[in-house]
């Protein structure tokens, strides 16, 4: 069994071939999918966020709506970018929106991807420390936020406040309890997903990694998330862990889904998502219930993972969206076993 939910870029562009034309257009078009995913039985509503780009940003009002218009659904976010975040700001804006959501959050946060400006984390007042690489700011951004999350008391009180003080330290407010542990860490390499591991943190595998051994993407994967597992274990945290993965799956039920899709029979590809760094980009799966249902057994990351999130197209529009999701939950996923 697994939990399929889908995840949306939330991309908007006044374009005419475009249903999602104004940053408005692409939140309140979330709400809604989520709403529809929902009453479709999905189990997640995830969102991505870019800075300086027309997509989702700013995720914690979107993700508090959504908390609010909802009520069974999985909310979360694959990823947010931590060089960008101020972790005790965010710590209070998550316990919120988690409250609001009844407990619902899965906060999937990362060091993130290349973004639309030289290094615009600097725009938002963040620098790397003496030796550090953004990298590794973020992964420190990551560590507050853990430790702020576990609701302990740090901060020295005032000892003439405005409003009594509970006794001792004090933590950040709201505090939701569990959050901590619904956690997530996108990650694009083997070591990574090991710190991801040894944080305790649950693991995130996108539509690409970094190529560690030139082997296809969907073994690549399976090896990180085992090697995920393994970390995981020797680090005998109390739980256990949760293991995502990303794909774009089509099923072609329609002449509308033939003509969007079916002519889409990609194949994985290598190339360079930061100089450098040679990467490995996932297939897309386009194609009738029955070759999908094939294609998608000997996927071994989709395997190893309890949670899959599907891509999904969101400037076709809600209508469009759902039917895709839909279309996955009806036709392939009972006969893979997934429901």
């Amino acid at each position: 069994m697994k939990k399929i939910g889908f995840l949306s870029f939330g991309h908007w562009t006044p374009s005419p071939q475009s249903q999602t034309r104004s940053a408005s257009d692409a939140l309140l078009q979330s709400i809604d999918l989520a709403v529809a995913a929902e009453e479709l039985g999905a189990d997640g509503a995830y969102y991505r966020v870019h800075h300086f780009a027309r997509q989702l940003a700013s995720p914690f009002p979107l993700l508090a709506a959504v908390g609010a218009k909802t009520n069974r659904i999985e909310i979360g976010t694959a990823v947010i970018d931590m060089r960008y975040e101020n972790p005790l700001y965010m710590a209070e804006d998550a316990g919120a929106a988690d409250l609001i959501a009844g407990g619902r959050l899965q906060l999937g946060i990362s060091r993130g991807s290349p973004e639309q400006v030289i290094d615009g984390w600097r725009y938002f007042g963040f620098n790397p420390g003496e030796g550090e690489t953004d990298a590794t700011m973020a992964r420190r951004h990551t560590e507050v936020l853990l430790e702020v999350l576990k609701g302990n008391g740090f901060a020295e009180p005032n000892p003439q406040p405005m409003f009594p003080n509970p006794p001792g330290l004090l933590r950040l407010e709201p505090h939701s309890p569990g959050l901590r542990e619904r956690i997530w860490w996108g990650s694009a390499t083997n070591s990574t997903a090991e710190w991801a591991a040894k944080m305790g943190m649950n693991l995130q595998s996108s539509t690409l990694k970094f190529d560690e051994s030139g082997k296809p993407f969907h073994v690549q994967q399976a090896e990180q998330i085992r090697a995920y597992r393994k970390a995981w274990k020797e680090a005998g945290h109390a739980h256990e862990p949760r293991v995502s993965v990303s794909r774009s799956i089509f099923a072609l039920v329609s002449d509308l889904d033939r003509m969007y899709f079916g002519r889409d029979r990609s194949e994985d590809h290598f190339g360079y998502i930061e100089p450098g760094t040679l990467a490995v980009f996932g297939r897309s799966y386009a194609a009738e219930p029955e070759q999908l249902i094939k294609d998608l057994r000997e996927d071994e990351a989709i395997a190893e993972a309890d949670t899959l999130l599907l891509t999904i197209p969101n400037q076709l529009g809600v209508t469009y969206c759902a039917h895709c999701i839909e279309a996955i939950l009806k036709y392939v996923a009972p006969e893979l076993g997934w429901r």
